[in-house]
C-alpha cells in the first residue's frame, strides 16, 4: 500500500510524473508551466518506468503515474509502494473508466485516478487536491513530529553582525545539532545569506510576497534554497526600485510552513520589519539581540527589550555582544550591562581575519573558522537554542557600578538626553 503518512519533505522534488503519451505529456508540461513548476518534472513512459526511477531516487512530494500500459494495474501498484517513500502523494491516469478500479485504487492509497484524455482543467483541480491533502497530512502530524524551534536574529543597528549570526546558527543547527532548518532572510532589497554562502538567492521570497495565498508545504519545496544536506535558505535581492507592498500576510504563512516542514527556523530580521510587522516575533521561541558595545547600541537595547516585552512577552531573549575587542570597547561591559540592566549572555571577539576568511571561502563565519576560538561562543549559542536550559534566559540585575565616573552616571537619562538632542538637531537641520 503507498504510505501517505505525514512526512519530513524537506529535499524532494515538489513534483514528478510519468506519462506514455505525448497528448497527456502536453497537458502536464502547459500546467506545470503555469503553475511556475519545472517542467522537465515530466517523463516518458509508464508505471513501470517509474518503479524503475524510484529504486534509485528519492521520492517527490507529489508523484503522477500512467497507468495505461499495465496488465495489472492493482499488482503494478503494489510494486510502485515497495520504491515510494512515505509522505507522497500519488495520483494516476489511465484509459479504463471503472468505478470497481477507481476505488482499489484509492484503497492501495492513490489520492485521485483520472480518465484519459486529460484535460488540463482536471489536471489543475488534481494538483489541487493533492496541495490541500498535502498540508492537511502535514498539519495533523505536526505535533507527533517533534517540537519546532524558531529563533530570530534581531541587530541593535545596522553592522553589528546580525547575519553573520543568522547564517552561523542556522549552520549549526543543521550540522552540529542535526535539524532540518531553514533560514530566511528578511531584508528583501539588501539581504546577504545567500551571498554569505555562495549561493544565488532565487525569487522565492518575492514570489511569496507577491503571492501569499499560493504559499504551501510544495512551495516551500520549490522556492528554498539548498545549502547543505539539513540546510535550505529563502532570500531575496529584489531591485531597489521594486515597491513590494505587503500586510505581512506572507511572511506569517512562511512561519506557518516552516513549523510543518523543518525542526528548526532562523529568521535574520531587521529592525524595521520587526517594527512594521510585530506579529512576526510574536511566535519564535528566541529571539538573539545582537549588539556592540557602545552608546547608541545601549540605546537602541533599551528600546528593543521594552518593545520585546510587549509584542514578543513569552519569547526567551538572548543577548550576544559581537566585535567585542577588550579594552577598546565604546563602553565596558560592566556599564553596558548596568544601562540596559540585562546580563550579556555570549560575548564574540572582534576577528577581522577570521572575517574576511569565512567571506573568501563564501561560508558562515562558524562554518569557515569552526576550529578557531572566536566562534566558540557561537557553538554555545546554537546548543543554548537547542538546550534552553544551558543559558540563564531571566532578565538579570546589574552588577553593582564601580567606582569610575560613567560607573556613577544615570544610563538611562544620559542615553534620553542624547536621543532627545539628536532628534532637536535632525528638526533644526
Amino acid at each position: 500500500m503507498i504510505q501517505s503518512a505525514p512526512h519530513q519533505l524537506v529535499g524532494r522534488d515538489p513534483f514528478l510524473a510519468f506519462a506514455s503519451d505525448d497528448d497527456t505529456l502536453d497537458v502536464l508540461q502547459a500546467v506545470l508551466l503555469e503553475l511556475g513548476w519545472r517542467t522537465d518534472a515530466c517523463k516518458k513512459g509508464g508505471l513501470r518506468a517509474a518503479v524503475q526511477a524510484l529504486s534509485v531516487t528519492a521520492s517527490p512530494a507529489m508523484l503522477l503515474i500512467d497507468l495505461s500500459e499495465s496488465a495489472d494495474p492493482l499488482l503494478d501498484i503494489d510494486s510502485l509502494a515497495d520504491v515510494c517513500e512515505p509522505g507522497t502523494i500519488v495520483f494516476a491516469v489511465g484509459r479504463v473508466n471503472d468505478v470497481a478500479l477507481y476505488r482499489d485504487l484509492v484503497a492501495r492509497g492513490i489520492q485521485d485516478y483520472l480518465v484519459k484524455p486529460v484535460s488540463p482543467t482536471q489536471l489543475r483541480d488534481a494538483l489541487e487536491r493533492a496541495r490541500t491533502a498535502n498540508s492537511a497530512a502535514r498539519e495533523k502530524g505536526g505535533e507527533s513530529e517533534g517540537r519546532h524551534v524558531s529563533t530570530a536574529v534581531i541587530g541593535t543597528r545596522g553592522g553589528v553582525g546580525t547575519s553573520m549570526l543568522a547564517t552561523s546558527l542556522a549552520w549549526l543547527l543543521s550540522t552540529e545539532h542535526e535539524q532540518s532548518t531553514a533560514l530566511l532572510d528578511l531584508d528583501v532589497h539588501f539581504g546577504t545569506a545567500a551571498l554569505t554562502l555562495d549561493l544565488e538567492p532565487g525569487r522565492g521570497l518575492t514570489d511569496a510576497i507577491e503571492n501569499p495565498a499560493r504559499i504551501d508545504g510544495l512551495f516551500i519545496e520549490r522556492a528554498m534554497i539548498r545549502a547543505g544536506d539539513k540546510l535550505s535558505i529563502m532570500s531575496a535581492e529584489a531591485p531597489i526600485n521594486a515597491a513590494l507592498m505587503t500586510d505581512g500576510s506572507a511572511f506569517i504563512r512562511l512561519e506557518q510552513e516552516f513549523r510543518q516542514s523543518f525542526e528548526a527556523c532562523v529568521i535574520d530580521l531587521p529592525r524595521s520589519m520587526m517594527v512594521n510587522f510585530p506579529q512576526l516575533v510574536s511566535s519564535v521561541q528566541n529571539v538573539v539581540l545582537t549588539t556592540e558595545m557602545t552608546l547608541a547600541s545601549a540605546r537602541d537595547a533599551i528600546r528593543i527589550l521594552s518593545w520585546l516585552r510587549t509584542n514578543a512577552p513569552d519569547a526567551r531573549i538572548i543577548l550576544a555582544a559581537n566585535k567585542v575587542e577588550p579594552g577598546a570597547s565604546e563602553i565596558s561591559a560592566t556599564d553596558f550591562t548596568a544601562a540596559i540592566e540585562r546580563e550579556v549572555a555570549f560575548t564574540i571577539p572582534y576577528d577581522h581575519k577570521a572575517a574576511i576568511n569565512a567571506a573568501r571561502l563564501g561560508q558562515s563565519f562558524a562554518e569557515a573558522n569552526r576550529a578557531s576560538k572566536t566562534a566558540a561562543p557561537l557553538f554555545a549559542m546554537a546548543r543554548a537554542i537547542i538546550e534552553p536550559g544551558s543559558v540563564d534566559s531571566a532578565e538579570a540585575e546589574p552588577e553593582p557600578a564601580n567606582g569610575s565616573l560613567l560607573g556613577k552616571l544615570d544610563w538611562k537619562a544620559l542615553l534620553s538626553r542624547k536621543e532627545k538632542r539628536s532628534t532637536k538637531q535632525a528638526r533644526a537641520a
